[in-house]
């Protein structure tokens, strides 16, 4: 029988929830007075102050923070919870179960035999959350190339872990990402279906040959058009290596910066490729959990998008 680990070592001393009273978001002092009788003004203020106070699974300091009516409020009494703070990569989510993430580009989601082990998403993780108890674990849901940044998704739990995994086009509703092209793509949207294959060299490629390669189907549509490219949304109904890279470059409009797979030129110096949302069922709470990112403003400035205030990498 396989051993698992408790969940009792990295949960919070106490969890709230804000009743669904009908009046909106309530200041979060109000919301801990109600539940805190014992504690006057000064005490809240302190766990506030020190950390000890999350909504949402974000450290809240502020005592008017809004919490929405069902808002989770999670709070340590004698500890401040473990923060994770990385210069390639942000926690978008956690809880008991899974992790979303934010990787930046050229961060490796795990090592490899002739990479560094301890410079990788998997890594800062495991390193966070060993700084919560030393008994606790994370595992590689699925990855992303090292030059490609965005969502992705950990768990805390080898039944979570295996949940995902086994019924990933089940519990996966939607994967989009956001790519950059060489030249105008004149198509608004389509489909690129193809069968891939990889050689010797790690290269994947569309194989013609009967019989050979697995299906890979990619969705594709245009959202601006600018300066000799074009900004689109991915999204994938297979989850092949490298298949997107390879799709863009089968359209004759390789992703920028891509020059394994056709690309002439890097003017932003990485690959312009981003997992942007990602929505999935929950493997242990059956919730349906969405996640969205910005569009990179490097991409948009290469296109001239609109969207300059949003500044997610």
């Amino acid at each position: 029988m396989k051993k698992t680990q408790s969940r009792a070592s990295w949960r919070p001393d106490k969890i709230l929830s804000a009743s669904n009273t009908g009046e909106g978001a309530v200041p979060l002092l109000d919301l801990m007075i109600s539940a805190f009788p014992e504690f006057n003004r000064t005490r809240i203020k302190s766990l506030l102050k020190h950390g000890q106070v999350r909504v949402a699974g974000s450290l809240a300091p502020r005592h008017d923070t809004p919490v929405e009516q069902g808002g989770q409020i999670e709070v340590n009494l004698t500890r401040p919870f473990a923060t994770f703070r990385h210069p390639r990569l942000s926690l978008v989510y956690e809880d008991n179960d899974i992790l979303v993430i934010n990787k930046g580009y050229g961060l490796l989601s795990m090592g490899t035999d002739s990479a560094r082990k301890d410079v990788t998403a998997y890594s800062a993780l495991k390193d966070y959350v060993k700084r919560q108890h030393p008994s606790n674990k994370v595992f590689i849901v699925h990855r992303l190339d090292r030059d490609t940044s965005g969502l992705m998704m950990f768990a805390r739990t080898e039944e979570a872990k295996d949940a995902m995994q086994h019924n990933w086009n089940n519990m996966v509703i939607e994967r989009n990402y956001l790519a950059v092209l060489e030249g105008v793509l004149e198509e608004d949207s389509g489909v690129v279906r193809s069968h891939l294959e990889e050689n010797s060299r790690f290269e994947v490629y569309t194989t013609h040959v009967k019989g050979q390669g697995k299906l890979a189907v990619t969705r594709y549509k245009v959202l601006a058009r600018g300066q000799g490219y074009t900004l689109v949304r991915f999204s994938l109904d297979t989850g092949r290596k490298n298949q997107i890279r390879v799709h863009a470059s089968d359209l004759g409009h390789p992703i920028v910066g891509d020059r394994k797979y056709g690309a002439s030129a890097s003017p932003i110096h990485r690959l312009a490729l981003h997992a942007a949302s990602l929505k999935f069922v929950h493997p242990v709470t059956r919730r349906l959990m969405e996640f969205t990112l910005p569009v990179p403003s490097r991409f948009a400035g290469l296109v001239k998008y609109g969207h300059f205030e949003q500044k997610s990498e």
